[in-house]
């Protein structure tokens, strides 16, 4: 059963149904802020009170198996004809009823492939400020909808010219070749099989505000990890497995750039590993320097163990030790948590 409404599985075969009452939108039981914001919504109704509840047509239809009938009482059938996408009633008043639908109306207008409605459109940025008053739990159910379905980057490239990317993630700068980097090859491994897991885009979408925190790390201050993450929760909430994710993920850029001839073997054998490679390609996408200790690893792992010994003695001597000096004179937090976790 459900907590906002009844709802009901009854399982058919191998499918799992969801039923649920018809409800409806004008009613005394239906609570609203100041703002229009829906607050409760118990409210039961007709099967055509309940059509024009729905946000989209296209998601108002409804099937008669008795009479083999598909019942459309606001249009939806056109609009999927016409490859249109847009609210049932007035835009704004929808908007205002519940702001997580223009996320919606964005996901659903790429995955369909239909044209958004242009009243919504030109909603993007002032419905962008009313998702503060959404709870962050639920914006990050909404943003595994949003970039883990094969269509991130496209939706990504919409958004990071409104406000909508900064409600979201106010420290990451959407302009970021990284992120749509990321973006491309999470779509990518989905339409390819491959495993994904939210903690990745995480550590991509805050990447730059952990290196800004590190570098203006002093001692005695929180761990700049924590303090990136801790302050992400009051916008959308990241679980802890996927904060400590991204965390990991981070620790093991200056192992992988670093490249210490004693860490190699525990390097490549961290659980992060694969995660911080695949991280520091993206990084060498946009960051030509990088794209050389790229390149080392990627024939570091399909080398066999002579030629893994033969690829670390040729490892430049003068860099290392410079390298040891610079982190011993100016170690965070991060450091001794990262060795740690690697040994």
């Amino acid at each position: 059963m459900g907590r906002r409404f009844p709802i009901v599985h009854v399982r058919y075969g191998r499918d799992l149904i969801e039923v649920s009452t018809f409800r409806q939108s004008m009613s005394d039981n239906v609570v609203h802020d100041q703002q229009g914001m829906i607050l409760r919504d118990n409210a039961f109704g007709t099967l055509q009170e309940d059509a024009f509840r729905r946000d989209f047509t296209v998601n108002a239809l409804y099937y008669d198996p008795n009479t083999n009938e598909i019942i459309d009482y606001v249009g939806g059938l056109q609009d999927i004809e016409d490859k249109r996408l847009r609210f049932i009633g007035e835009t704004k008043v929808r908007l205002a009823e519940d702001p997580v639908r223009v996320l919606r109306a964005l996901r659903f207008g790429e995955k369909l492939g239909f044209s958004v409605d242009k009243k919504i459109l030109t909603l993007l940025d002032d419905t962008a400020k009313r998702l503060d008053a959404v709870p962050p739990a639920r914006l990050f159910d909404e943003f595994l909808k949003l970039f883990l379905n094969g269509y991130g980057e496209k939706i990504w490239r919409k958004m990071r010219d409104t406000k909508l990317a900064a409600a979201l993630f106010p420290s990451c700068n959407p302009q970021s070749p990284l992120v749509l980097a990321a973006m491309r090859n999470t779509d990518e491994r989905i339409k390819g099989g491959a495993s994904i897991t939210p903690g990745f885009l995480v550590a991509v979408l805050l990447w730059e505000d952990f290196c800004a925190r590190k570098n203006e790390w002093q001692q005695g201050e929180e761990d700049p990890a924590f303090m990136t993450l801790k302050d992400q929760q009051s916008f959308v909430a990241v679980p802890r497995r996927f904060g400590s994710f991204a965390r990991e993920v981070w620790m093991t850029q200056d192992r992988l750039v670093g490249r210490s001839p004693k860490a190699i073997e525990r390097v490549s054998a961290h659980k992060r590993f694969r995660a911080g490679y695949d991280f520091l390609c993206l990084r060498a996408e946009s960051e030509p320097a990088l794209q050389e200790c790229a390149d080392w690893w990627t024939d570091y792992q399909t080398a066999n163990p002579e030629n893994k010994q033969e690829m670390i003695q040729a490892l430049p001597r003068d860099a290392k030790k410079k390298r040891r000096k610079k982190r011993a004179s100016k170690a965070t937090p991060l450091d001794n948590v990262e060795q740690q976790s690697i040994n």
